[in-house]
């Protein structure tokens, strides 16, 4: 805001005395309300094809199994299964076949908490754990619970990601959130699953219970989603479980393969993204969502505090893709259509081989979720897209999936990924050293411990983690090596740089906090 000098008593007097001396004017008068627009004929007429939509996506992309629901006026209108559970394997996918949400599993989280709060205001209650905070004393006392549930925190994108990739368990990652640097707290969005996860498990350890327990009895088991768990070991034991795919591109045919190569554990960041469910039980869900918390004629979530999850808290994206602005709520991305209508959604994947979208419009009562076991390839916000576009306007657009495939392929370049091709030493490297001037245990206070080692041939090994992981080190040049990442957020090839006593790990240095000081 603009600030104007100083004008004293006798200025400001002035002023007020002109103000009131001006002509009244009335209030402006606020646009209606907008209406709903998708009739039910519109609805069936979409729903009809989302059978041969599905299967050319899958056939275009390679996926192997997906999952739909589609939820109109209270009523499932849609619940099938595509393809198969696994490669190489018969079992189909049906709408009770399990998948890993991934990030989906925020708004349910959202609507978990939704259920435990008796006030739309205690979302604005600080819910820490016993000894968490943040970097800036200032921000931890007064950090919330929608603070979190929103990434306006201040913590930076993804934050606590690489340890979890790295073995560390949730009680260590939320610790060490604490040497996380900050940006304005509040006036900054980035997306983080750690700050949500602290504040979900805050708000069950409030409660006297685990996070797991405050699922079900909060949601789960009230709303009858029998195969719904916030626990990775209910998920791999269950029989009819969807395996997470990668794919492998041929360079010389350019033939795409999917192969379960990879299992996801996401128990750390359970509340962000380790819930697991179907069609048919996300469908109960979407239901209870549309209808204010009500289900079956049920109260199972009050509608004041989950009406609060579907507001703006902080604004993610000043232009989105059609002119307009993106926000997020608690849990969930918020916009408006040109048409002023509520759309929320949410999209989730795991590198390791899960995509996943759920869709709403609440004036429309009509929404969707699309669940996967491929990797993030855009078919999930693509078939979502292409269903509300054909609902709205009796045709579709554009070929949506390109256009969510480049957005995710935009969306997963890993920012850590190094510049530097390693994998091609420059011409006229520098030879390493004896092996000996870079073994030791090296020490770092938010990664913990690296240990190097050499074998009998002088050849390093990086340990990292509490479980270490072990990397062999490839000489670059001079005293810099490199090593290939694993886990989530892989980034190819990172360097490793020791000088003086410590030794720098390029990928886990994005805020810093990468370098390692020799014991």
């Amino acid at each position: 805001m603009r600030t104007l000098p100083a004008l004293g008593a006798a200025g400001a007097a002035v002023l007020l005395t002109a103000a009131a001396a001006l002509p009244a004017t009335a209030a402006p008068t606020p646009p209606p309300a907008p209406k709903p627009q998708i009739t039910d004929a519109a609805v069936d007429k979409a729903v009809a094809r989302l059978d041969s939509t599905v299967e050319d996506m899958m056939r275009r992309t390679g996926v192997p199994g997906v999952s739909v629901a589609v939820v109109h006026d209270d009523k499932v209108v849609h619940l099938k299964g595509y393809g198969l559970r696994r490669t190489g394997e018969s079992a189909e996918v049906g709408p009770d076949t399990v998948f890993q949400l991934a990030s989906v599993s925020k708004p349910v989280s959202s609507t978990v908490v939704a259920g435990a709060l008796t006030d739309p205001q205690e979302w604005d209650d600080r819910a820490l754990l016993p000894g968490f905070s943040l970097k800036d004393p200032w921000v931890s006392d007064h950090v919330t619970t929608a603070d979190l549930f929103s990434h306006r925190s201040g913590l930076p994108d993804h934050a606590g990601d690489l340890l979890e990739d790295l073995g560390y368990d949730q009680a260590y990652i939320l610790d060490h959130l604490r040497l996380e640097p900050l940006t304005p707290f509040r006036a900054s969005y980035a997306y983080t699953n750690f700050g949500l996860t602290a504040a979900a498990e805050a708000v069950a350890r409030a409660k006297g219970t685990s996070w797991q327990k405050l699922s079900a009895d909060t949601l789960f088991e009230p709303a009858g989603m029998t195969r719904t768990s916030t626990e990775f070991d209910d998920f791999i034991n269950a029989p009819d479980h969807a395996s997470t795919h990668v794919k492998t591109v041929n360079p010389d045919t350019g033939a795409v393969t999917w192969s379960p190569r990879f299992v996801r554990d996401p128990d750390a960041q359970a509340p962000a993204g380790g819930i697991s469910s179907t069609a048919t039980d996300m469908a109960r869900w979407l239901r209870l969502q549309l209808a204010g918390g009500t289900l079956d004629g049920k109260r199972i979530i009050p509608a004041d505090t989950l009406a609060r999850t579907h507001l703006p808290e902080i604004v993610s994206q000043p232009t989105n893709a059609i002119g307009t602005t993106s926000f997020y709520g608690l849990g969930w991305n918020v916009s408006y259509d040109q048409a002023g209508r509520l759309r929320l959604s949410h999209s989730g994947g795991f590198e390791l081989g899960a995509n996943t979208n759920v869709t709403m419009l609440p004036l429309e009562k009509l929404g969707i979720v699309v669940l996967t076991n491929g990797a993030p390839v855009g078919l999930p916000d693509a078939v979502a897209l292409d269903f509300f576009d054909y609902a709205e306007h009796g045709k579709v657009s554009t070929d949506w999936l390109p256009l969510a495939a480049s957005a995710y392929a935009a969306a997963l370049a890993a920012p850590g990924a190094s510049t530097t091709d390693y994998a091609h030493p420059p011409k006229g490297a520098q030879p390493a050293q004896d092996s000996a001037a870079y073994i030791g245990t090296y020490d770092n206070p938010y990664y913990g411990k690296a240990i190097v080692t050499a074998d009998d041939k002088g050849a390093l090994t990086l340990a990292l983690g509490p479980k270490p992981l072990r990397f062999p080190l490839t000489h670059y040049d001079g005293d810099t090596f490199s090593f290939v990442t694993q886990g989530e957020n892989a980034v190819g090839r990172t360097g490793v740089i020791f000088a003086d006593g410590t030794l720098r790990v390029e990928y886990l240095d994005a805020e810093h906090l990468g370098t390692f000081t020799q014991q």
